[in-house]
């Protein structure tokens, strides 16, 4: 089994031997409700969701008539995805992050358990396409996991650090703690809303 987090082929094996702690089984806890407050104040935002695993939050967006595209590198991920959400299969692409096949400009890029699925190298170049992929004025918002730890995924990251990781790009708008986390991020689970300056 690969060990490295960085490649398509570690989630791959993750999904065949149904090892995904990550997966809410639905809608995180408070996501519609977040969402739907964004949203309100950019009614024809285009938003972007990465590592996108199952895309529950992918459909809501849909089903909402707003404008989303998720991704995901591994193939599995792709697939179980499009299996659950046949009515948004062409919305969902398999593709990789650092990669050109995901360009544009992004009035809201999702995080949900994508940083923290990176190891902590590419934190940098995660921060730099980011800020790449959203315009002045537009949010990178979702779920971070705000605690030390190197080992992983998940790889914590305290707020000071992610503050320190983001600051030449974006302001933090919001912070709020998250009720009913994953056992595996409770209890450092926050909603974090970060805004391209």
């Amino acid at each position: 089994m690969a060990q490295d987090s960085s490649k398509a082929d570690f989630w791959d094996s993750r999904y065949q031997n149904n090892v995904t702690p990550w997966d809410s089984a639905g809608l995180p806890s408070g996501f519609a409700d977040h969402a739907s407050m964004l949203l309100s104040a950019v009614p024809a935002a285009k938003v972007l969701i990465p590592g996108c695993g199952t895309a529950y939050e992918l459909a809501w967006l849909r089903q909402h008539g707003v404008d989303a595209l998720a991704f995901d590198f591994s193939p599995l991920a792709v697939n179980r995805a499009r299996e659950a959400f046949p009515a948004c299969a062409d919305r969902i692409l398999e593709a990789d992050f650092f990669g050109p096949a995901i360009d544009g400009a992004w009035h809201w890029v999702y995080e949900r358990a994508f940083l923290c699925a990176l190891p902590p190298l590419l934190a940098s170049r995660y921060a730099a396409r980011m800020a790449s992929l959203i315009p002045s004025g537009g949010v990178l918002a979702g779920y971070f996991f705000l605690r030390d730890q190197v080992k992983g995924p998940p790889f914590g990251c305290s707020l000071f650090n992610l503050q320190q990781l983001l600051a030449p790009y974006f302001m933090l708008e919001e912070q709020q703690p998250v009720a009913a986390s994953l056992p595996v991020f409770a209890p450092d689970e926050y909603w974090l809303t970060w805004r391209r300056q």
